[in-house]
């Protein structure tokens, strides 16, 4: 018996991997081929293997609120997530240039300000936003570089089309197991990954050091990095000593650094090193005690200072937030054509502002038929989804969006398209969104292809690990003479 016998549906959404008629689409069909190769049997051995290189290999996330513990083991199905490369030539640009136009989104707003007095985007929606750091004001870091990394969520709807559900620049977490699962497929898989035209994305740690220190102070002849990390206890940890290994570079937490002259300095056994650039993974709020949240104990003190002196970079930026406040979203086409004079190559997911009077009397009176977010959250957590709320829900979410309209926006329940998945023995259709990788210095640097989260849960929208959710690989097929898109770099001058 073989892993398709059984017919393969996925009635009320876009399957990535097969037409309606149930042919492979194109782009799988060599996949699916030997795949018809392998019984039930010898796909759950491979599965099973996996699990165990996961357990050996200690690739976890941390669950917080959970009576069952914090610690999981990353959940991972072997069946890969495949994207033509044609098609992935617009994402690319499509990622290349809303990257582009949110640094200088950033920059602008804490410098010149020109987007808010030129009335493209609400000023008071910007100076309200929670993310919003008015400790950067005035600041430019090197090469005007403030979202160096990023990870923006796409979906693909009933149509085919793909949409930016997101955009993440504060401290975007998930890469590590972007990587970790191209091994274990390699391992694993590897009869039916040899041969496939698949993207390299090996060297994603290598941009990202090269990213890092093309932005390292200009007084810095031989810059040093580091990750600063909040500590074992945070959800990302893993991917924290992950990276931090795979760059050659010192994990640290902030009681390993110290400033003294006006510099960041590491603590070692030989003495103070100088810290040219920090890849921070702390939120804005802990980051220095002296200039954020008092009672921090996960930062440096004075850290900020020797930012705002020039003497150290860190990555992300203090203040990227703004860019990706769930209302500010709704503006991205517009701080496009703004900033760069062009329609915005990905588009956004329809949404409604509750901050404006006659959108938030459409999202009331339409609950049951929207998703409804709040503007700085993360995780999946604190979503409304309207039609599969109950009365007593929705009524909640009503009383909370007249108190704080501002908090929330409103979209349209999209159908997340459908890939196949291996559940229970079965291969079964499973909801999935992606998140790729962009990377800003010098240059820009897409990874092809990115997390793709699945829904493990039958019929379930929610892909995050927190809320139940696993992982693929994902295969963006390299066309023969594909040439890499001219997009633009974030050092070049554009005319606003």
């Amino acid at each position: 018996m073989t892993l398709l016998t059984t017919r393969y549906e996925s009635p009320h959404a876009f399957d990535e991997m097969f037409d309606e008629a149930g042919k492979p689409r194109p782009s799988g069909s060599k996949f699916v081929e030997r795949l018809q190769t392998l019984t039930p049997d010898e796909l759950e051995e491979r599965q099973r293997t996996v699990q165990l290189s996961l357990e050996q290999m200690g690739i976890t996330f941390n669950v917080y609120g959970q009576d069952e513990g914090t610690e999981r083991v990353w959940p991972f199905d072997l069946l890969p997530r495949i994207i033509d490369g044609n098609e992935w030539v617009s994402v690319d640009q499509g990622l290349r240039q809303r990257i582009h136009a949110l640094n200088l989104f950033v920059d602008d707003v804490y410098n010149d300000g020109k987007i808010l007095r030129d009335g493209i985007i609400p000023e008071e929606l910007v100076r309200s936003s929670k993310t919003l750091r008015q400790q950067c004001t005035g600041f430019r870091p090197p090469n005007s570089v403030w979202c160096h990394i990023t990870g923006v969520d796409l979906i693909r709807d009933r149509d085919g089309q793909l949409y930016v559900l997101e955009d993440n620049l504060r401290c975007p977490s998930g890469v590590s197991y972007v990587l970790e699962n191209r091994e274990l497929m390699k391992r694993t898989f590897a009869h039916v990954f040899e041969g496939s035209p698949v993207a390299p994305i090996e060297d994603y740690t290598e941009q990202l050091l090269k990213t890092l220190l093309d932005c390292a102070p200009p007084s810095a002849m031989n810059p040093t990095a580091v990750v600063l990390t909040p500590g074992i206890y945070n959800s990302a940890y893993f991917e924290h000593t992950f990276l931090a290994q795979q760059m050659g570079v010192e994990l640290v937490q902030g009681t390993d650094l110290i400033v003294e002259d006006n510099y960041v300095h590491m603590k070692t056994t030989q003495g103070l090193q100088r810290v040219d650039v920090i890849y921070r993974r702390i939120d804005d709020d802990f980051l220095d005690p002296t200039c954020f949240r008092p009672d921090s104990t996960l930062g440096v003190e004075h850290l900020i200072e020797v930012y705002r002196a020039g003497n150290v970079t860190l990555a992300n930026a203090p203040g990227t937030g703004i860019a990706d406040d769930k209302a500010v979203y709704a503006y991205v086409p517009e701080i496009i054509k703004y900033y760069l004079g062009e329609e915005a190559i990905l588009p956004n997911v329809p949404t409604y502002l509750c901050s404006d009077e006659k959108q938030r009397k459409y999202v009331l009176e339409n609950l049951d038929k929207l998703v409804v977010k709040p503007t700085n959250e993360s995780g999946g957590y604190g979503i409304l989804m309207g039609p599969h709320a109950t009365p007593d829900e929705r009524t909640e979410r009503a009383e909370q969006i007249r108190a704080n309209p501002r908090n929330w926006i409103a979209q349209p329940m999209f159908t997340l398209s459908t890939v196949p998945t291996f559940i229970d023995g079965k291969i079964r259709p499973r909801h999935v969104d992606l998140r790729p990788f962009v990377l800003c210095g010098k240059d820009i640097y897409v990874m092809p292809g990115g997390l793709t989260r699945v829904a493990l849960n039958e019929g379930s929208m929610m892909v995050n690990s927190s809320q139940g959710g696993g992982s693929k690989d994902t295969w963006i097929l390299r066309q023969q003479n594909q040439s890499q898109s001219s997009r633009p770099t974030h050092g070049e001058n554009v005319d606003a």
